[in-house]
């Protein structure tokens, strides 16, 4: 009896436990559903002049339209706000340095770094600075905002597994948006001076004339076939850090920036190519424009697609239709219907570092170049999430916010601390009718820096520089440096009449992918803050070239997706030079990488191709073998070798030509042996793990790992939180730019007037919410490459908003 009754309360506890999970499975449940955006219905929305439109088709595309500009900027608030306000709000919180507030302590270091540009005390004078028509849009566009976000149901889902509440956007937040693109794009030049810095003073002029020279025969510039440049004399000694390797594991690798590693992230986080083709060779009469803009990759995606149609000024409306970046109110990249246009990094010098003295006669002062000065300190409070608030105290110069680094204390003279050049001038790229107007507009459009190409309806393309360029007081390649004497650095900025452009070049086409743009006087107005290498761009340039006296939107289109490895193939058949009978009968397991570099090399860096990623694997361990020295020495601060100059590959392949013996490790017997060496730190590597030589193929390493933030910080999460676990084709030096999680992220191909024919993908989807059906809607596309429309399909879904 009594154990019946024990047999009933297991039964009834048991029912109790399941229904407690149910209850909080459905509770669970309904929350993240209650954050999903709205789709269809009517809303009513103060401030409104008029009706606005948003149509959604199958991947969730909006199309938004209104008779007034600012309501359709509430409109596209409204809808960024639903589908990714977390993005939009990690977006601010970098800039302003204000992670730690939602993540803990472990964000302090980045917002420490980041908070000593004070953005959000520089966003309020940049607001103050703005016409009161661009005040309006993103104060109209921060109402969308908030509004979005609260008809949602419940909180982002992202908060509410945070613990924490989303805060409301404001128009100032809009400009921080701009300034994370700045840290994003041009973040990494301090640590660039840094590192060339610490070779500066780690060898003689010589030796760094030799290891950082300033052209490349990959170079494509753009007013030139080619960069006429002498290499340097090879000097009689290297410096003393050559070749001095240590242990493997005190290099302190940081592949995912720097590529210091054979299997490290592609491209060293350079990224972008874009092209225009001229009427002339256009099948459609007008140009055709491409672009694909390579970061750092997250889902969602950086980039939001959509199309906007506001009223023109004819008392017509205008299409455009691109991207947009949440958290600004416009197309940032793509076609209104009479002009195209499309952006890569421009690289060029836009930052100085000052060096800073102090004398203890002189308390409260430092001295820099000949001038002494008092510092203003501002006290910025961290919020950290958990732990009590943190103060850090900002030193602010002439010349920039003081750091240190190195052992040593520099002032940060950048360009973005103008608060002046900041402004939202780039939507007016919705106006130009023209190649000269849009030239105009990109010059005056307060962002980082990009090169900037456009084409019209009438078949004009052309090259400029977008944002503001610094004016230099001496030659721009004495500023890669940190300036030694502290001297004249930046003084003011460009003009717009100032600025370099190209029109109408007798190619009929123009190609950036990064590297050195100019071969002329105008290449010393940019000056080289971190070029690549070159090859990217020459083989695009080639590979455009090469489509015919007439092209369409989907061959110019393909030349995104070209990833043959040309630039490769010469380390290969360097490696395969080792391998002969001698060097295999000394060590057998040559033999199976010399039978993969000949059968599993395919030309290209595919996803079978075993072959190739041998032969990057031995030029980056050459690299290692090499320059780890210096790399092990820099590490403490970030810095290294490749980000000091990315024309490393020259420099080794001239040594490995010339062989000379005093640049030789003495720990090699000879060339040849360090080359053996290289190769079989390679083998080494792909073998690790115990699989055959074969089974370590470009796809094995090269798989994408594409998640969403949050994944870190609730890792149970992942699989629901990321993209299939893909194998890409592409890498770095090649159009078609793929790694694990950087690369293309997004391609546009299209001709102004002729939308209709445009192509388009993107990683991610719509939605940054898991449950959305627009969460990876057309990553499949993106991963095979395939011309998917640009323009959205038919109408699902309609929302629609009155006064």
């Amino acid at each position: 009896m009594a154990g019946g009754r024990r047999g009933r309360w297991v039964r009834r506890i048991g029912w109790g436990v399941l229904a407690l999970v149910f209850v909080v499975v459905m509770t669970a449940w309904f929350f993240l559903r209650g954050s999903l955006a709205q789709l269809d219905g009517k809303r009513t929305a103060p401030g409104l002049h008029g009706n606005v439109t948003v149509h959604r088709d199958r991947l969730g595309i909006p199309s938004i339209a209104g008779a007034d500009r600012l309501d359709v900027s509430y409109a596209t608030g409204f809808v960024h706000a639903q589908d990714r306000f977390f993005q939009m709000d990690l977006l601010r919180r970098v800039a302003a340095g204000e992670l730690a507030e939602l993540f803990g302590p472990k964000a302090l270091p980045t917002d420490r770094e980041h908070r000593l540009h004070r953005f959000r005390t520089r966003a309020a004078q940049a607001y103050a600075h703005l016409t009161p028509a661009d005040q309006q849009l993103i104060e109209r566009y921060a109402a969308g905002v908030n509004d979005g976000l609260q008809a949602l149901g419940t909180r982002p889902f992202e908060y509410g597994l945070l613990g924490q509440a989303p805060r409301a956007w404001s128009a100032h937040d809009t400009l921080l948006v701009i300034w994370a693109m700045y840290l994003d794009l041009q973040g990494a030049t301090a640590r660039r001076e840094l590192s060339r810095g610490w070779m500066r003073e780690h060898g003689t002029p010589e030796q760094l004339a030799f290891l950082l020279p300033p052209a490349s025969r990959w170079d494509a510039p753009l007013d030139a076939g080619d960069i006429a440049f002498a290499p340097a004399p090879l000097p009689a000694t290297p410096p003393s850090w050559w070749g001095q390797t240590g242990p493997r594991d005190a290099l302190l690798l940081t592949s995912a920036e720097t590529l210091d590693a054979p299997d490290s992230n592609v491209g060293g986080n350079i990224g972008s190519n874009n092209w225009a083709v001229a009427g002339s060779r256009s099948v459609t009469g007008g140009a055709i424009v491409a672009d694909d803009m390579h970061l750092g990759i997250k889902l969602p995606n950086t980039w939001y697609r959509a199309l906007l149609q506001v009223p023109d000024s004819n008392g017509t409306t205008r299409r455009i239709v691109g991207v947009t970046l949440p958290g600004t109110p416009f197309v940032v990249a793509g076609s209104n219907g009479h002009v195209a246009w499309g952006f890569t990094n421009a690289y060029g010098d836009f930052l100085d570092l000052v060096p800073v003295t102090a004398d203890p006669a002189r308390p409260g002062q430092v001295r820099l170049g000949g001038t002494w000065e008092k510092p203003v300190v501002h006290q910025e409070t961290i919020l950290v999430k958990g732990a009590p608030a943190e103060t850090l105290a900002v030193r602010d110069t002439s010349r920039g916010p003081l750091f240190d680094a190195a052992g040593r204390t520099y002032a940060l003279h950048w360009i973005a601390h103008e608060s002046t050049l900041l402004n939202v001038g780039l939507r007016r790229m919705e106006t130009a009718t023209t190649l000269d107007e849009a030239l105009a507009v990109a010059n005056t459009s307060g962002m980082p820096a990009q090169n900037f190409v456009a084409g019209d309806a009438a078949g004009n393309i052309g090259w400029t520089i977008a944002g503001p360029l610094p004016r230099r007081a001496q030659p721009a390649a004495d500023t890669t440096f940190p300036l030694a004497d502290g001297g004249a650095g930046w003084q003011g900025w460009l003009q717009p009449g100032e600025y370099p452009r190209i029109v109408n070049p007798v190619s009929a086409q123009l190609v950036t992918a990064n590297s050195r743009q100019l071969a002329g006087p105008g290449a010393g107005l940019l000056g080289d803050g971190g070029f690549d290498l070159g090859a990217r761009t020459r083989q695009a340039r080639d590979a455009l070239a090469a489509l015919g006296p007439k092209v369409d939107e989907k061959a110019v289109y393909g030349v995104m997706l070209d990833d043959r490895a040309l630039f490769q193939a010469p380390w290969r058949e360097r490696a395969l030079a080792l391998l002969d009978d001698a060097a295999i009968k000394a060590d057998p397991k040559r033999a199976e990488a010399a039978r993969l570099l000949r059968s599993g090399w395919t030309g290209r860096a595919s996803v079978d191709a075993s072959g190739y990623r041998i032969a990057r694997g031995f030029m980056w361990n050459l690299y290692e073998l090499l320059y780890g020295g210096a790399n092990r020495q820099m590490a403490g601060w970030g810095g290294n070798a490749a980000l000091a100059g990315k024309r490393w590959p020259d420099v080794i392949a001239r040594l490995l030509d010339e062989q000379p013996a005093a640049w030789l490790p003495r720990q090699y017997a000879s060339w040849r042996d360090l080359q053996l060496a290289a190769l079989d730190r390679t083998i080494g590597d792909l073998a690790a793990d115990g699989k055959p030589l074969a089974a370590a193929t470009w796809g094995a390493f090269n798989t994408a790992a594409i998640a969403h933030p949050i994944a870190g910080a609730v890792p149970a999460l992942r699989k629901w939180l990321s993209v299939p676990a893909d194998q890409q084709a592409g890498d770095a030096n090649m159009p078609r730019v793929a790694g694990p999680t950087f690369g293309q992220s997004e391609r546009f191909t299209v001709s102004p007037g002729k939308e209709e024919g445009g192509i388009f993908n993107m990683p991610g989807g719509q939605s940054g919410h898991p449950l959305s059906p627009y969460f990876l809607a057309g990553h499949a596309d993106w991963v095979q490459g395939r011309a998917t429309p640009l323009l959205p399909g038919p109408v699902e879904h309609t929302l629609a908003f009155s006064p």
